[in-house]
C-alpha cells in the first residue's frame, strides 16, 4: 500500500494545490537553537489556510475525485482541522460538504466549519463520529475523504516534505506530529523521494498513541485518545500509514500533555507563535529530550495553529 503514495504523486499533488495553499515559511529561532544546541528551524504550518497543514490534503484529494464522487456530496471525520480543509477545499467546487466531529470539538472550529458552508454533524466520542461517519457512507451514498487514510490525502500533506526539503536540504533532523499518520507518511515519501537522509522522528501524546502500539503490534491497534491534543486523537492508524512510517520513519516517540502546555508557552513568549497543543508536540519532543539534536539543523513542524481562546487560557 505504501507503493500508492510516490514522490511523482506528491510532486504532482504541490502543482495541483498551488493555487488554494501557502508556501508556509521555515523560519529559524535563535532562542531554541540556543537552548538544544542546533540550529532549530520552524515549519510553520499553523500559518497555512484554514490553520492546519489539512488544507493540503484535502484540497489535493478534493480535486482529484472524478465526476460521479463530486455528485453524490462528500463526508469527513474529524476534530476539526480536516473537517476545516475539507470544507475549505469544497466550497470554490460548489460540492455539498458534511462534516462529522466529536461531541467534545471546540466551538472555534465547528464555527469555522460552517463558515466554509459544511453541514456540520457533531456526534459522541471520537470513536462514535468514525461510527457515524461510516453510516453516513453507506447509507446516504457520500464520498468519503478521509483524514489520513487516502492516498490523495497524503500525497498533498507530503507537499510538506518537498518544502522542507527545498528550504533546508542539510537538515539532520525533522520531528513531526503523529495522529492517524497521514502528515509524517506524506512527509517520509517526500524526503525519501529526493533523496534526503535526515532522520524522521514522529511524536505523539502518550495517551493518544495510536501509532506507537501499531508499531509494538505489527497491526492498527485502537485506542482511546485522551490528550489535550485533540488533532492527534485518532482512535486508530491505518494499515496504509502504519506500513509507510514502518518503511521510511526511524522512530515514534511519546510526550506528556504538560510537556506540550510547556512548548506552547515557548513558541508563544519566545517566537510569538500560538499553536495548538497538536503543533507543539514536536517541539515538546525536543524541549523535554525525548530526542537528540546532535547539533545537526532540526525542523520542528508546526502542524496547526487553530485553538480555542479559552481553552488556552486555561492551560496557560
Amino acid at each position: 500500500m505504501a507503493s500508492e503514495v510516490t514522490i511523482d504523486a506528491v510532486r504532482a499533488a504541490a502543482a495541483r494545490i498551488a493555487d488554494r495553499v501557502h508556501r508556509t515559511p521555515l523560519w529559524r529561532s535563535e532562542t531554541l537553537s540556543r537552548r538544544v544546541g542546533a540550529p532549530v528551524w520552524l515549519k510553520a504550518e499553523n500559518l497555512q489556510k484554514t490553520g492546519s497543514f489539512k488544507a493540503r490534503g484535502a484540497t489535493n484529494a478534493v480535486r482529484r475525485l472524478p465526476h460521479d464522487a463530486r455528485a453524490r456530496g462528500i463526508v469527513t471525520i474529524s476534530a476539526g482541522n480536516h473537517a476545516q480543509a475539507v470544507a475549505y477545499a469544497a466550497q470554490p467546487e460548489g460540492l455539498r460538504c458534511v462534516v462529522v466531529m466529536p461531541a467534545t470539538a471546540a466551538q472555534s472550529k465547528v464555527a469555522a466549519c460552517r463558515g466554509y458552508g459544511a453541514e456540520v454533524v457533531l456526534h459522541g466520542t471520537v470513536a462514535d463520529a468514525f461510527a457515524r461517519y461510516e453510516a453516513l457512507v453507506r447509507d446516504e451514498g457520500l464520498t468519503p475523504v478521509h483524514p489520513f487514510d487516502h492516498p490523495d490525502v497524503i500525497a498533498g500533506q507530503g507537499t510538506v516534505g518537498l518544502e522542507i526539503a527545498e528550504d533546508l536540504p542539510d537538515a539532520g533532523l525533522v520531528l513531526v506530529p503523529v495522529g492517524g499518520g497521514g502528515l509524517i507518511s506524506g512527509i517520509a515519501v517526500a524526503l525519501r523521494g529526493v533523496g534526503m537522509g535526515a532522520r524522521l522522528v514522529g511524536v505523539e501524546p502518550e495517551t493518544s498513541n495510536a501509532m506507537r502500539q501499531a508499531l509494538a503490534a505489527g497491526r492498527p491497534v485502537p485506542v482511546t485518545p485522551a490528550s489535550i491534543a485533540d488533532g492527534l486523537g485518532a482512535p486508530a492508524v491505518s494499515a496504509r500509514t502504519l506500513e509507510i512510517v514502518r518503511q521510511l520513519v526511524d522512530d515514534v516517540v511519546e510526550v506528556r500533555d504538560d510537556e506540550i502546555v510547556a512548548a506552547m508557552r515557548v513558541l508563544l513568549e519566545r517566537t510569538k507563535l500560538l499553536v495548538e497543543p497538536a503543533g507543539a508536540a514536536g517541539l515538546a519532543a525536543l524541549l523535554a529530550g525525548r530526542v537528540r539534536a546532535d547539533g545537526a539543523p532540526v525542523v520542528v513542524v508546526l502542524s496547526g495553529g487553530n485553538v480555542d481562546l479559552e481553552r488556552v487560557r486555561t492551560w496557560l
